[in-house]
């Protein structure tokens, strides 16, 4: 890693200390809001008659969404800047995410999760051009790694959360899984409100940076964005049609579609192989989510160090993939929850490098737009990927057929990854070795 002066690590610890917060908490309500429904599905589906076909379209909806809109959120963002659009997400997803208490009917479920990511639509890829506007490229691995810590972290929560919160059904007439939806919506509404208060738009906004470390910072970035060739006004329509942007898009259907398919129903896969309580489970859940949180910490900081993110990548990939396959060839608890920690803790390890490949070659507008089009393209596997999963659960009966696809189609992730590193070599980046 690049050497940094005084001058330029105040301004960066300052940077880290007064922003990855806000959206660490932000991220982490995010995560628990969309997949909350994992828990609540154990009372849900069978007070409610849900089968797992119906249940793996209404959790995919979310994802159906999300990408449709997930680009023309990052332009109402450059439109309205981060700071109020960042707000809007929160305030509008949190009142969605509590209103999912209501649900009644197939077609509500349906509505309800497809409102939820048209909200939440933008808030990822948003941060992410956010952070570029604070980050210079040989530091961004190390923020984006801390806020993406918010994954394992509020896995962890909404995992220890869920048993109690399920042991509420009958308080004032509520079930259960009504408290849940109701008690973890509304924090999103609060927060989007501090953020609307305390978040800075750029260094210049930032009136805890002196005027020297912000010119630093003006400095560092300004000199990065000359480096990539970027023009204030172009890039949007490239960024679309940008081969690297439809690689990585391609890729990402893989590794969120066959994440979230698993995720939406891993409470089910391991109450099922262990028969557990619903508060054991969440208990085990949450105690593998801090092992996570390090393994996501540790790579993204020996990715920064190296100047390499495909490997990074691919290398965790590769061990998600075996975990798959573990839990699709034996139902036994003790090959299942072992392989369930494996998988865990090598899947945040590769959100830890995968989201810096893009982020390390896009700038400005180019960057908003390239890092919401990785995340649409890839939101289409996060919906197809429950769709296809609860038809297997229910045209087979079990899980298994469902994890073996799922190996299969991580592994294709790791491969295509290493197709994208052989082609991007000729190209120049900040990090001339990542790419």
């Amino acid at each position: 890693m690049a050497a940094v002066d005084p001058l330029g690590e105040r301004a960066l610890n300052k940077a880290a200390w007064r922003i990855l917060p806000l959206l660490f908490l932000g991220y982490g309500i995010a995560y628990i809001d969309r997949l909350n429904i994992s828990f609540a599905a154990l009372q849900m589906n069978q007070e409610l008659h849900f089968s797992a076909t119906v249940y793996g379209l209404g959790g995919g909806l979310f994802f159906l969404s999300y990408a449709l809109c997930e680009v023309p959120s990052n332009l109402l963002l450059l439109r309205f800047g981060a700071r109020r659009w960042i707000a809007r997400i929160m305030l509008t997803w949190g009142l969605v995410a509590a209103g999912m208490m209501f649900v009644r009917t197939p077609m509500q479920f349906y509505v309800a999760r497809f409102l939820l990511g048209v909200a939440e639509a933008g808030f990822f890829p948003g941060v992410l051009y956010y952070l570029t506007q604070w980050f210079p490229a040989t530091h961004r691995g190390r923020a984006i790694s801390r806020f993406y810590f918010a994954l394992p972290i509020s896995a962890a929560v909404m995992a220890a959360l869920a048993g109690p919160l399920l042991a509420l059904d009958g308080r004032l007439g509520l079930a259960g899984w009504q408290w849940l939806f109701l008690l973890e919506g509304a924090p999103a509404i609060v927060l989007g409100m501090v953020i609307l208060i305390r978040l800075p738009e750029t260094p210049s906004h930032a009136p805890w940076l002196t005027s020297e470390e912000r010119q630093w910072l003006e400095n560092a970035l300004s000199s990065e964005a000359a480096t990539l060739s970027v023009r204030k006004h172009d890039g949007i329509l490239q960024a679309l049609l940008d081969r690297r942007v439809l690689l990585l898009g391609v890729c990402n259907v893989f590794v969120i579609g066959s994440s979230y398919a698993f995720g939406l129903s891993t409470p089910a896969v391991l109450k099922e192989t262990t028969h557990w309580s619903a508060a054991q489970v969440g208990l085990f859940m949450s105690a593998t989510a801090i092992l996570g949180a390090i393994s996501m910490i540790f790579n993204g900081a020996h990715s920064d160090k190296y100047h390499e993110r495909y490997l990074h990548a691919v290398i965790p990939l590769t061990i998600v993939a075996c975990a798959f396959l573990a839990m699709g060839i034996s139902t036994t608890a003790w090959i299942v929850l072992p392989a369930y920690i494996v998988y865990y803790t090598a899947y945040t390890a590769v959100q830890a490098a995968f989201w810096l490949i893009p982020s390390d070659s896009l700038r400005g507008h180019r960057a908003a737009v390239g890092l919401a089009s990785v995340g649409s393209i890839g939101m289409l596997g996060a919906f197809a990927g429950p769709v296809l999963w609860g038809a297997l659960k229910d045209r087979t009966g079990t899980f298994q057929t469902g994890l073996l696809l799922l190996a299969g189609a991580v592994l294709t992730a790791a491969t295509l990854l290493m197709f994208i590193r052989r082609q991007a070599r000729p190209h120049s980046s900040p990090l001339s070795a990542s790419v």
